[in-house]
């Protein structure tokens, strides 16, 4: 089992800047993927970014290209999503997600299919409004 407690979301102008923290517990944080998705009011969830277990690699979606960055710190078990440059459309509950399938490398290209996600936190509501 694992758990992940998402933090940092809130309100903010189009244009700022926020940082999401999501805290993973219960095993070995480095043995796996992890993703950010997000789900706005009446539409599917949609995937963000990912990055492998070692943090080597990223994937992130053509909305978010250039203004949000994921990273992780395998010691203090925890991935963050930097977003910058926020546009009304950002606004949504955004959530992190761990994969558990086994790679071959630690540099395996992470998934954006949140079919291959095993477990999810609870969300952060992230809304960009003036």
């Amino acid at each position: 089992q694992v758990q992940l407690v998402e933090s940092g979301g809130g309100l903010v102008q189009p244009g700022g800047s926020l940082r999401l923290s999501c805290a993973a517990s219960g095993r070995t944080f480095s043995t796996y993927v992890m993703g950010w998705f997000r789900q706005a009011p009446g539409k599917e969830r949609e995937f963000v970014a990912s990055v492998s277990k070692s943090g080597g690699k990223t994937n992130d979606a053509d909305s978010v290209k250039g203004r949000f960055t994921i990273s992780r710190d395998n010691a203090k078990n925890t991935v963050y999503l930097q977003m910058n440059s926020l546009k009304f459309e950002d606004t949504a509950v955004y959530y992190c997600a761990a994969d558990f399938r086994p790679t071959a490398l630690a540099n395996a290209w992470p998934s954006g299919i949140a079919a291959d996600y095993d477990y999810w936190g609870q969300g952060t509501q992230v809304t960009v409004s003036s």
